[in-house]
């Protein structure tokens, strides 16, 4: 008899249950493992499972968290090269990438990312045909207009963010779209934050709760943009993924800001080789 059977009387066949969410992150990089731990402290799924082409790197984070998941409701943590290990993922994060090298252009890093999606994406696709893709990149646009509960802030302050604005709003405009760079400057790298935030995405997506992101998808027709480019705008996040894009009222220089950044998209976009 074993140690296990002098302990424990086995009185009742288990039915094996298959997982619920599963969720995938591939890639265990800084932003990768910030993604992966924000996931699992808020409880979002009964199996996680790591992908990465760095073997010892992917075993050495896989065991961190095993060590850890005592105290973790997801008990089950999974890591492979091989992508049969992401079977039946309700959602898949994709956080895996080329980083840029200096001196080098935005279409070539584009391109080498252009290359290692036609390979990691198939290989989701194969193995979960029914799940939600999440895929982690720098932000593509900027918001400038702020609502809260439906009011415009400009209604109330007019010159919000122009330079007569005595609150100084184009300041705090700035340190928001410049705190990467800062975070950068002093670390390294930014991965927090931005774990934290796709959790709070992965998290709308499997509880089904219909709320408003600001997240990339297709723009074409909208505000002006003639060209096939995919920006960042709000839009509702539930069960099947992207379900309803908000539209915004835009001042003209709004609108024309945001056509310009889609004309830089797409400037890059068409020269690489699909």
């Amino acid at each position: 008899m074993s140690t296990k059977e002098k302990l424990i009387s086995h009185v009742m066949k288990e039915e094996p249950v298959g997982c619920r969410n599963k969720v995938t992150v591939v890639g265990v990089g800084m932003v990768g493992m910030a993604s992966a731990v924000s996931i699992l402290l808020k409880d979002l799924c009964d199996e996680l499972a790591l992908v990465d082409v760095m073997e010892d790197k992917l075993k050495g984070e896989a065991m961190d968290l095993q060590h850890g998941a005592l105290f973790l409701k997801t008990h089950k943590i999974v890591a492979d090269k091989d992508y049969s290990v992401t079977a039946n993922s309700k959602v898949v994060v994709v956080t895996a990438g080329a980083r840029q090298q200096e001196g080098e252009s935005r279409l070539n890093l584009v391109q080498r990312n252009v290359n290692i999606f036609k390979f990691i994406i198939p290989n989701i696709v194969k193995y979960s045909p029914n799940c939600i893709l999440l895929v982690v990149s720098n932000p593509v646009a900027v918001w400038s207009g702020v609502n809260i509960a439906g009011v415009s802030l400009q209604n109330l302050n007019p010159k919000m963010g122009a330079d007569g604005d005595g609150e100084n709003w184009k300041d705090v405009h700035k340190q928001v779209v410049d705190g990467a760079y800062e975070v950068i400057k002093l670390k390294g790298y930014t991965s927090w934050a931005i774990g934290m935030s796709v959790a709070d995405l992965v998290e709308s997506i499997l509880k089904n709760l219909h709320k408003v992101h600001p997240v990339s998808t297709l723009v074409q027709g909208m505000h002006g943009v003639k060209d096939e480019v995919f920006l960042s705008i709000p839009c509702v996040l539930g069960n099947s993924g992207l379900t309803d894009v908000i539209h915004m009222t835009l001042k003209p220089e709004e609108e024309k800001q945001l056509v310009k950044s889609a004309e830089t998209l797409w400037g890059v976009q068409k020269e690489l080789t699909l």
